[in-house]
C-alpha cells in the first residue's frame, strides 16, 4: 500500500478511550461506524444452537419485520444517492479554497485547511449520522457523517478516497437501557507517489498501530443504515429503525453482521425473543466473531432459563475477551490503581506480546515497575514506548514525563 501518513482533521477535544468492563448479561447496541471485532474465536456454524422447539424463522422473514407490526409506507428513509450528493454551496465552497489545477497533495492539504480552520468553516462533533450535505450545513456529525462529507468533497475535486474501518480499543457507553459499543471509520487518501494518507475527524490520539481496512461504499452505506437504524431505534421510532436495518443489510450488505445484531435488539424492544434470537444467530452467522451478538445470546439465554445455550457462548465470549490486548491493559490499569504491580505486570506482558507496537502499553509497563522501585526496569520500558511512538509531539511528551518521573525517583 505503501506510506501512510495520519492526517487529524478534527478540531474539538476527546477524552483518552477509556474501556469499562462490560459485564455478560445485558443486552447491547451496535451504534455508529467501524463495527470490526478483535481476535477469532471459533469458526463453524453456530446456528445449531438454534433452539429446537421454535420454529424456523428465516432471514427474509427477518427483513420483513411481520411482528413489529409496522406502517411502511408512514415514513420516507434516506436515498443511497443522498448520502453522497454534493450541492451548489459545496461546490461553491471547493470552487473558492481548493485549486483545480494542482498536484494532489496540493488538493488536499488546501481540502483539510479550509474544512479544519474555524474561521473558514468550523467543525463541531457530536453523536448524529449525518448525510455529506447535512454535515455541511449544519458543520455537525459524527466520526462518520464527516467521513461521509469529506470522501463527496474530496471526489469533487477529483482525489481518490475509499472509507477505511478502523479497530480502536473497544469503547462502550450506556445509553438508553443498552450498552452502545462506539467504533470509527475514517477517510485514506491515494496520492499516488505521494503515498496514501488518512484522514481522520475524531481521534486525537489516533495511531498507527490500530488496524485498518478500505471497504467499499456499499459497506460505508451499510455503517450508514445501521448508525440511522440504531439512532431512530434509540428515540422509539421501530418503523424507521426496521427499514434503515434492512436497507443496511438487503440492499447493501447482506453479510453486515452489525445490522443483523441491532435488528434483534428491536425485536427484543417489541417482545419478540423468538425473533431476536433468530437475528443474533444470523448475526453470528454472518460474522463468526461477532461477540456483541454473542453476549446478547447469553442475556436472552439467561432470561429464557435455557443456561446449557447460554454458557455455550459465555464461553466464547470471555475467551475472546481474555485474549483482548486492551481488555488485559484495562486489567492492568485497575490492578496498577489498586497497587497490585505484579498482576499489572503480567497483564501488560501479556497484551504486549500480542500488540508489540501499542506505546501506552509499554509506558504504563515502566510505571509499574518504577512503584516496584525496579528503576532499570522502569526505564528501559518507558524509552521503549518513547522509541514506538508515532509522532514526533508523542515522543517529545513521553521523553519529558520519563525525565519528570525517574528524577523523582531518585
Amino acid at each position: 500500500m505503501g506510506d501512510t501518513g495520519i492526517l487529524r482533521a478534527r478540531e474539538p477535544g476527546t477524552k483518552d478511550p477509556e474501556f469499562p468492563l462490560r459485564p455478560i448479561g445485558r443486552f447491547t447496541m451496535w451504534v455508529r461506524v467501524s463495527l470490526v471485532w478483535l481476535v477469532i474465536v471459533t469458526r463453524g456454524i453456530l446456528t445449531a444452537s438454534a433452539r429446537p422447539d421454535v420454529a424456523v424463522i428465516t432471514p427474509d422473514q427477518l427483513l420483513a419485520g411481520a411482528p413489529l407490526a409496522v406502517e411502511e409506507n408512514s415514513v420516507a428513509i434516506v436515498d443511497d444517492k443522498e448520502v453522497l450528493a454534493v450541492n451548489a454551496e459545496m461546490r461553491d465552497f471547493l470552487v473558492s479554497h481548493v485549486s483545480s489545477r494542482v498536484s494532489d497533495y496540493i488538493k488536499l492539504h488546501e481540502l483539510l485547511h479550509a474544512i479544519i480552520n474555524e474561521g473558514t468553516f468550523g467543525l463541531e462533533y457530536d453523536e448524529t449520522t449525518r448525510t455529506a450535505t447535512e454535515t455541511f450545513v449544519l458543520r455537525q456529525g459524527n466520526c462518520l457523517s464527516f467521513s461521509n462529507m469529506f470522501v463527496a468533497m474530496a471526489r469533487e475535486v477529483g482525489l481518490d478516497v475509499e472509507y477505511q474501518e478502523v479497530d480502536i480499543p473497544p469503547d462502550w457507553t450506556y445509553r438508553n437501557d443498552a450498552f452502545v459499543l462506539n467504533r470509527h471509520v475514517n477517510v485514506l487518501v491515494d496520492l499516488g507517489t505521494a503515498g496514501h494518507h488518512a484522514v481522520d475527524f475524531n481521534i486525537d490520539d489516533f495511531r498507527t498501530s490500530y488496524d485498518r481496512r478500505t471497504i467499499s461504499d456499499k459497506r460505508a452505506l451499510a455503517h450508514y443504515y445501521n448508525n440511522m437504524g440504531v439512532e431512530r431505534m434509540q428515540v422509539g421510532d421501530t418503523t424507521s429503525a426496521l427499514l434503515y436495518f434492512r436497507r443496511a443489510i438487503a440492499d447493501n450488505d447482506r453479510r453486515f453482521s452489525p445490522a443483523w445484531a441491532n435488528l434483534g435488539i428491536l425485536y427484543l424492544r417489541a417482545d419478540q425473543p423468538a425473533y431476536a434470537e433468530a437475528a443474533f444467530l444470523e448475526a453470528v452467522k454472518a460474522n463468526p466473531e461477532n461477540f456483541v451478538a454473542m453476549s446478547n445470546l447469553v442475556s436472552l439465554y439467561e432470561q429464557q432459563g435455557d443456561q446449557e445455550r447460554a454458557e455455550v457462548f459465555r464461553k466464547k465470549v470471555i475467551r475472546h475477551r481474555n485474549q483482548n490486548p486492551y481488555y488485559r491493559y484495562q486489567l492492568a490499569r485497575d490492578a496498577f490503581f489498586a497497587q497490585n504491580y505484579d498482576a499489572a505486570i503480567n497483564h501488560l506482558k501479556f497484551a504486549i506480546r500480542k500488540r508489540e507496537q501499542e506505546d501506552q502499553f509499554y509506558f504504563m509497563l515502566g510505571l509499574a515497575y518504577l512503584q516496584k522501585g525496579n528503576e532499570a526496569a522502569a526505564r528501559r520500558w518507558l524509552t521503549r514506548a518513547e522509541e514506538i511512538a508515532a509522532t514526533d509531539v508523542l515522543k517529545r511528551n513521553y521523553s519529558n514525563k520519563i525525565d519528570m518521573l525517574l528524577s523523582a525517583a531518585d
